[in-house]
This record gives structure tokens, C-alpha cells and sequence, in this order.
């Protein structure tokens, strides 16, 4: 099925659906008052999803009414239960989404895979949504994603929560200043090994899957696959890429972030990627990715250039950013060359100004920190406006998501029409948007 065919499909339902609906979404939004309780379900309350769903539930106003995790476990449901007793356990998130009238609101913190599948089924019932980083598994996906959130008129905030960090916060204002001039270039780079890879391609065999653990869940739309212990659930799934987006995914809508709102970054007009050589199953251990953007009113010219790094010890060359050899690099971050000087944006750190004799005066106007979990709950119920909402994360999650195509097509330049949602450069280009799903678990919108 074409992509055209699919978005066609895909906005037919929406509007069943919304029909369906004995309250519009739109109105329901201006419906639930400030003085209403916010009821939260979580999708996925391990690992990331517990800190999601600890600090959405820290706000006074929200109660925690629905659990939903594959694992049962006491690292997984099990430690959510026992926090929020009161609220009602899943395994499968259609049942909680079946019992629809008893929630507002989900957080999803499911692997990359599930989020559009559990997110798109949520707002096609008007629930106002907090979906983690990246905000999709393809570039299709996040397009939907984008379109539905402005359908059903749900508040929607992507889990880029270093988005609300004084450091961020504080850099794009330096930015949109003037402190360092027009922007002429950006190098962003994530340095860390990928301690996730664990094997090189998939291993042969299966072992028995654990009572606490239902597996079929887990895979949801992907193909289906044995269980093997530690290889996939419950963190090293980011090495794959039936689940993930690899580094550039995991890091790209955090680093990338300050970088867009920034320079007001739309969406990328070339793509280009020098990775070693993949399989059909694990990411790269390193690559560099070269997006051209149109320029804006804060760039030095009509286009401009940003590079992203990833990989063990991977960073831009200091000689191509102006620095003194040995200069030391944050270990992830970005540098953004200006007219007037650079501004070095660490990943999570205080911004630095260069060249530091330049600056040595120079007092650095701190903007204060916002609450990125506790303001999307309040945007719910009308008391406040989410920062990184899908109309805002669905372009930045594209950008990324094209880099990790042009992984796959290493060494061939990309072109992106945004608009028409035309890639090209490649045969393979144009159905890399988007991918199949496994019978039986086909999102309601293909």
C-alpha cells in the first residue's frame, strides 16, 4: 500500500471515529476546567516510563487511574501497583484503552515501536497524550501523529524533557539575542558507546519467556521473533531496529531540540549519511549524518548545514570548529558557529560562549526551568500550553527519522519534499517512510 493510500485511509478513520464520538475532542478539551482532576493512565511504567509516570503524577491535580506494562514484575507493574494501589492493572493496553471513559489522559513509554500504534488510538478517543522520544518508530508515523493531534484538538507533549532545562531554555535565548550572530553552521555529536548492542546480528535460538513477561504484547506490530533473555526487554531492544532508531533516535530529539528552536529549524532539504554497513536487524555502532535546512532569520545564509556525530569517542574535528587542539568537548552536545562567536550546548549543562576572552565578562541571562511533566497535565486541564507538542516534535521527530534512513542508505544524498512527502535519492527511499505491520495487530489507520 502506498504512502498516499495509507494517509487517505488513515484520515477516513479519523473522521469515523470522531463522528463516532459523542463529545469532539475539541470541545472536550475546553470542557475539562481547571478545577477537574486530570485521570492519567501509563503505558509502560518501567525504566523510563516510571520517571514519566512519577513526575506527571507529582502534579497535585492528577490521579493515577490506569497501570498498563507487558512485564509484571516488581522492576515493571509490580513497582507501579505498589505506588498507586488504587489504580486498575494491564497487561494489554486495548483493554485499558477499551475502558476509555475511565481516563483524560495517557502517557506512553513504550520502545519506539508502539508509539504511534497505542498513541494514534488514544487521541482517536480523545485523550490528551505524553508520548516518549522519539515520537515514532518512521517518518510516517510522525507525520499522523501530527495531523491527529490537530484533529481531535488533544494537548500532546513529546518526553524531550531537557526541553524544559534551564541550560536548553537559556541557550536558544543567547541565540535568538544575537549573542553570537547569525548562525553559519552546527556540528551536534552523542559520543557514548552504545552499551544496548550487545551481539552484531540476531542469535539463533529461543528460550522458554518468563510467566511475568507477555511477550506477544511486546512485540505488538513488529515481526514476530523468539524471546532470548537481556537481548531485547527490558532496554537492549534500542539496539535493534524492528524497535528502535538507534542512537541517532534515542539522542536525536534531545540534542537536536535547542539546535531547531533555536534557529527555528522547519524541515530539512537534503540528507546524506557515511555509516559502516548495516544488516536487516542492528544499528550502526557509529555514524555522521549532514542535513542542509533552509536558513531562517537566524542563520547566515539561505541554507545551512548541521552534522550529527554518534558513536564511541566520535566527535566533529575541532580544526573545522575553530578550537585549539586538545580543546575538551562535552560528551554530547552541540556547537553552533556564529558570526559573532560560537555557542557550545552541552547535553546537560550550562551553555558556554567562545571564544571565552571575548565573553570573559559577559553574564549569561539564566531563563528558568519549566516542569515538562507536570505542565502538560495542567495544559489538560487549560491552566497552561505544552512546549513540545506534536505540532512542534512531529517535524523534529521526522528530521531525525530521516537520518536514520539515510543510515540505512549510507553514502547517498537524500532529497526531502516535505510537503508531498517525497524522499528521493534512491530507489529504497520512498518506502523506508514507512513499514509493514504483522497481521493481526495493523494500526486502525492503514
Amino acid at each position: 500500500m502506498t504512502i498516499q493510500n495509507s494517509r487517505r485511509r488513515f484520515l477516513k478513520n479519523l473522521a469515523f471515529a470522531g463522528a463516532a464520538m459523542s463529545v469532539p475532542a475539541v470541545s472536550w478539551a475546553r470542557v475539562k476546567g481547571a478545577n477537574s482532576r486530570l485521570r492519567i493512565a501509563s503505558i509502560g511504567t518501567g525504566g523510563k516510563g516510571w520517571s514519566d509516570l512519577t513526575a506527571t503524577a507529582a502534579s497535585p491535580n492528577v490521579d493515577v487511574v490506569g497501570l498498563c506494562d507487558i512485564d509484571e514484575s516488581l522492576e515493571h507493574l509490580g513497582r507501579a501497583a505498589e505506588k498507586f494501589p488504587n489504580a486498575t492493572r494491564y497487561t494489554d493496553w486495548r483493554k485499558l484503552l477499551d475502558k476509555s471513559g475511565e481516563t483524560d489522559a495517557v502517557i506512553v513509554s513504550t520502545p519506539d515501536h508502539m508509539h504511534a500504534p497505542v498513541s494514534l488510538a488514544a487521541m482517536q478517543l480523545g485523550k490528551h497524550v505524553q508520548c516518549q522520544k522519539p515520537l515514532t518508530h518512521t517518518v510516517f508515523e510522525a507525520r499522523q501523529m501530527r495531523l491527529a493531534a490537530k484533529k481531535y484538538g488533544v494537548v500532546t507533549q513529546m518526553g524531550n524533557q531537557i526541553q524544559s532545562h534551564e541550560a536548553y531554555r537559556t541557550a536558544v535565548k543567547l541565540v535568538h539575542d544575537g549573542t553570537i550572530g547569525k548562525v553559519r553552521e552546527v556540528h551536534s555529536w552523542q559520543s557514548g558507546a552504545m552499551g544496548w548492542i550487545l551481539v552484531d546480528d540476531r542469535p539463533a535460538g529461543s528460550e522458554l519467556v518468563p510467566k511475568t513477561v507477555h511477550w506477544d504484547e511486546w512485540l505488538g506490530v513488529a515481526p514476530e521473533r523468539p524471546w532470548l533473555p537481556k537481548i531485547y526487554h527490558s532496554f537492549n531492544w534500542r539496539a535493534w531496529q524492528d524497535f528502535s532508531n538507534g542512537q541517532l533516535g534515542d539522542f536525536g530529539c534531545h540534542i537536536l531540540d535547542p539546535v531547531f528552536m533555536a534557529l527555528k529549524l522547519t524541515a530539512p532539504l537534503s540528507i546524506r549519511a557515511e555509516a559502516p554497513p548495516l544488516n536487516s536487524e542492528v544499528w550502526s555502532k557509529s555514524s555522521t549524518v549532514s542535513y542542509v535546512f533552509p536558513g531562517t532569520e537566524l542563520t547566515a545564509g539561505d541554507k545551512i548545514a548541521v552534522t550529527w556525530y554518534d558513536g564511541a569517542g566520535h566527535f566533529p574535528a575541532l580544526s573545522a570548529l575553530g578550537l585549539p587542539e586538545g580543546f575538551a568537548l562535552p560528551g554530547s552536545g552541540s556547537i553552533l558557529l556564529g558570526e559573532k562567536g560560537s555557542l557550545i550546548i552541552p547535553h546537560v549543562a550550562a551553555p558556554i560562549l567562545l571564544p571565552e576572552e571575548k565573553f570573559a565578562s559577559f553574564k549569561i541571562p539564566v531563563v528558568p526551568a519549566r516542569d515538562h511533566y507536570v505542565s502538560w497535565a495542567d495544559a489538560c486541564r487549560g491552566e497552561d500550553k505544552t512546549t513540545s507538542h506534536f505540532d512542534y516534535s512531529g517535524p523534529l521527530s521526522e528530521t531525525v527519522l530521516l537520518g536514520t534512513i539515510a543510515i540505512r542508505l549510507s553514502g547517498t544524498m537524500l532529497g526531502w519534499n516535505a510537503e508531498k512527502m517525497e524522499l528521493t535519492g534512491s530507489p529504497k527511499a520512498q518506502s523506508m517512510l514507512s513499514k509493514p505491520y504483522r497481521k493481526g495487530w495493523e494500526p486502525s489507520w492503514i
